[in-house]
């Protein structure tokens, strides 16, 4: 079991993401090339295209591809399971451009949280944002803090219209 005090995550998170196979140092850097390539190749009918930056590539290469199960109940709010595939996103340039205008930044997906058809996106910073059917919301200022807290069941923040 590792020590909470030398692991990046909590003992539970750290546990689930090895349980979806991630490990310290994993990097599949041509997979997140392909799934930029793929973004970037991708027009939505009315035109809009998807943004693809560092911040991006790098949560690809590290997490994508996971498909992480929260191990228990959560804090706050039930936790649901999530696919780390940007391709989750693919069709929903539009809306992530729209979000994006309206924080003053470009946001690319990230994935989704698979039980209730939730989107995540990260922006050019790295903070962390899920769209569904309820709203828009913020995951964390990193993708550490966004997967701590929908692994752990942290109810997130719900953006508004200022």
């Amino acid at each position: 079991m590792p020590d909470i005090d030398t692991t990046r995550f909590s003992v539970a998170v750290d546990a689930a993401l090895r349980e979806a196979g991630w490990q310290p140092g994993r990097w599949d850097i041509q997979q997140a090339e392909h799934w930029a390539d793929a973004l970037r190749a991708h027009v939505s009918p009315a035109g809009h295209r998807h943004s693809v930056f560092p911040a991006a590539v790098e949560a690809w290469a590290e997490f994508g591809g996971l498909r992480i199960t929260p191990p228990g109940q959560g804090r706050q709010i039930a936790p649901t399971p999530l696919l780390m595939d940007p391709l989750a996103g693919l069709h929903l340039a539009r809306s992530l451009s729209d979000l994006g205008r309206a924080l003053e930044t470009e946001l690319a997906p990230l994935g989704a949280e698979t039980d209730d058809q939730a989107v995540l996106a990260i922006d050019i910073d790295g903070r962390v944002y899920s769209l569904d059917h309820a709203g828009d919301w913020y995951l964390g200022p990193d993708v550490d803090h966004a997967l701590s807290a929908l692994i752990t069941g942290v109810h997130p923040v719900r953006l508004t219209n200022p």
